[in-house]
């Protein structure tokens, strides 16, 4: 009897496992050889044997979207940090992150920026910067010095101007 009840138990959890499997979405747009743009369409999933207990079996056409972050905040930010060459940009996970930067009126010194798009709609808290300052000794070694604290809510502000701009303009089109 009890070796029914441990099966039937196994059974139980590996089918609500399995049907649980359904509700997970890739991450990865789903771009065809020759498309441009990821195509973005509604499926439906039917979970294990046309049921599915977790879930209301649609997955909305923003699921099946490109970006996992606002696209306006993202796009501002690459605008702002244009002038820097970009060490990394992950558009899924919302982190742009520079190389190091020398202004060419001051070689001397050195900036890295890392951007993190924390939201995915457009709010003044949905981005965070962080700079990163190094000013060259007399050696010729690169040291870190202090960002006066004013700076990266500067670059937070530019990005959501631009980003503000960005979506008046797509509104306007509309």
């Amino acid at each position: 009897m009890k070796r029914k009840m441990w099966t039937a138990l196994i059974l139980a959890a590996t089918t609500a496992a399995l049907t649980a499997c359904s509700l997970f979405q890739s991450t990865y747009p789903d771009k065809r050889p020759g498309e441009d743009a990821p195509a973005a369409r509604s499926q439906e999933t039917s979970g294990l044997f046309g049921l599915n207990l977790f879930g209301s079996g649609k997955k909305t056409d923003e699921a099946n979207v490109g970006l996992g972050v606002n696209s306006f905040l993202w796009r501002a930010s690459l605008d702002t940090l244009a002038f820097m060459p970009l060490a990394s940009a992950d558009p899924f996970g919302g982190v742009i992150i520079t190389d190091w930067y020398a202004p060419p009126e001051s070689p001397m010194e050195r900036f890295k920026m890392s951007v993190f798009i924390m939201d995915r709609t457009l709010r003044a808290d949905g981005v965070r910067v962080s700079v990163f300052r190094q000013t060259q000794n007399s050696g010729g070694d690169w040291m870190d010095s202090s960002v006066d604290p004013k700076t990266p809510v500067d670059v937070e502000n530019a990005i959501l101007t631009r980003a503000r701009e960005m979506r008046s303009a797509a509104a306007q089109k509309n």
